[in-house]
């Protein structure tokens, strides 16, 4: 508890903005599943900053089948605001076929307890799981989607050294998704969520020192910068009727400027694209622009 006091007030401390939503986060593991009085013990350090205002609310990361009135009493007692739930899938065949170790009613039914219980809901999925297809991750998007969730993390699978998939990969059980695939797949999920006003908090899954080193991966589409390969094939199908075009123009494109990274793409690859076609592409920010709106001008 001591370092969690300490990784709090360190935290603040670092903040520059005064107009700022802050939570605090207990991931990294199943919080729901360690005794109600560790869970309390935790819980008890955050109080006085909520009670303060200095924070705002917490989260939390658990397993679905660690879900029941007495756990969802005592975080609201304590402020919590969000449950994130790993939901990995919510087609039983992948479940069963990966050993989660729970059903997609134990989902259902946890995610209905913690919204009536007042709670944000938060269902992080995992594709390209044993038996996992995109048809069968759409359909875990639409779940979560009805499920009223407000949130969700979308991790592709990846072979872990010394797990259960390290081993059905070598035995040639189980072959991970390629990066292409994955970042496909995911394009469709985020639009998806995107039009169900979903927040996607996060694609792809945190680089590690393990997985940057390569100590703990042993295959499957790991890349530091996932989500913006993902941002940037949005762009790309934006951007590509305009190949359409067969006079050799020079265009400016203005893009919001959120955007511009994305729309540019991961190693300029969609300026990369356009500039096969045309003699110039400029790409300029514009405030004036919204979401992927963007204008185009010969020059």
């Amino acid at each position: 508890t001591i370092e969690i006091k300490e990784s709090i007030e360190a935290h603040l401390l670092s903040f520059k903005e005064k107009e700022r939503h802050v939570e605090v986060g207990f991931f990294g593991g199943t919080f729901t599943g360690i005794p109600l009085s560790e869970q309390e013990k935790y819980l008890q350090v955050v109080k006085p900053y909520l009670a303060s205002g200095q924070i705002h609310g917490i989260r939390l990361s658990t397993r679905p089948d660690y879900i029941n009135r007495s756990v969802l009493k005592l975080l609201k007692t304590y402020g919590v605001t969000t449950i994130e739930l790993g939901a990995q899938s919510l087609d039983d065949d992948v479940l069963k076929t990966a050993y989660r170790g729970h059903t997609a009613k134990q989902v259902e039914e946890a995610s209905v307890m913690i919204r009536k219980t007042g709670f944000d809901l938060g269902l992080q999925m995992m594709i390209g799981l044993p038996g996992d297809t995109l048809e069968k991750a759409s359909a875990t998007a639409e779940k979560i989607i009805t499920l009223g969730a407000s949130n969700t993390r979308i991790y592709p699978a990846l072979v872990i050294r010394d797990t259960a998939m390290h081993r059905w990969y070598e035995q040639k059980k189980y072959q991970p998704l390629s990066l292409e695939t994955a970042v496909e797949w995911s394009k469709q999920l985020l639009l998806r969520f995107e039009k169900a006003e979903v927040n996607v908090i996060r694609l792809g899954l945190h680089p590690s020192e393990g997985l940057l080193n390569g100590s703990e991966l042993i295959a499957g589409p790991f890349h530091p910068s996932f989500r913006e390969l993902v941002l940037s094939a949005i762009w790309k199908d934006i951007l590509s009727p305009l190949l359409k075009k067969t006079d050799k123009i020079k265009m400016e494109i203005r893009v919001p400027v959120a955007e511009i990274n994305y729309a540019i793409g991961y190693g300029a690859t969609n300026k990369k694209m356009l500039l096969n076609y045309f003699n110039k592409v400029i790409f300029i920010p514009d405030s004036t622009l919204n979401n992927r709106n963007f204008k185009i001008k010969k020059i």
